[in-house]
């Protein structure tokens, strides 16, 4: 089973600091009968982009976003993933676009251009990890960077009840619902990821000069 979601426990103190230093955002979960709104704001603390470096919750390659948000219809937890995936059509059958830079650049940086300059491209990779194209990147030819959605339920079994306020050991309840959707979303997107790995042609793991 490819594993999409797990916890850095080297980081586990430095998230319950978070946690205390962000307790303010959990003004709207503190005594709340249903345990949503607090393990949203966990989850939010222990992820990108609040937290940007070394982040609690670490994900697959794939996983370009992964939220915890309430079901405005019931109340109840809804997981939103978006995930990197191939493209859907085939890519050297496109057309190629023109490069609006010219070869002499009024910059003075004169380059040579590529024999396949214009030509359409996936998402560009660094170390294997999926990146956003670089303004660079885009003056030389276009991209087609396709990405998929998951939206689905995710249970409430196992979450902590919420805390009446930011009391002592609130920090554990908080670590305890990140697991808690951690194991959730791995076990719903796991065997997602495992499909698009194996679905076709991608992006080569070593990003071109």
């Amino acid at each position: 089973m490819t594993t999409v979601f797990r916890l850095d426990r080297g980081t586990r103190d430095r998230y319950a600091q978070l946690v205390r230093f962000h307790h303010d955002m959990f003004a709207d979960a503190w005594g709340d009968i249903a345990p949503v709104e607090f393990a949203i704001v966990a989850w939010r603390i222990a992820t990108p982009p609040l937290a940007s470096t070394r982040a609690y919750v670490r994900w697959h390659r794939r996983v370009l976003a992964a939220e915890a948000v309430r079901n405005s219809w019931d109340g109840t937890l809804i997981a939103r993933v978006q995930l990197v995936a191939p493209s859907p059509v085939n890519l050297d059958a496109l057309p190629p676009v023109a490069s609006a830079t010219p070869p002499t650049s009024p910059f003075g940086d004169d380059r040579t251009r590529e024999e396949d300059e214009g030509a359409w491209r996936g998402w560009p990779n660094t170390f294997g990890q999926f990146v956003t194209p670089t303004d660079r990147d885009l003056a030389r030819g276009p991209f087609l960077r396709a990405s998929v959605l998951v939206e689905a339920p995710l249970p409430l079994t196992g979450l902590p009840e919420a805390p009446e306020g930011p009391v002592e050991g609130f920090e554990q309840d908080a670590d305890r619902a990140v697991a808690v959707l951690a194991r959730a979303m791995d076990r719903l997107v796991g065997p997602i990821v495992a499909g698009l790995e194996s679905s076709g042609p991608d992006v080569p793991l070593d990003r071109s000069p």
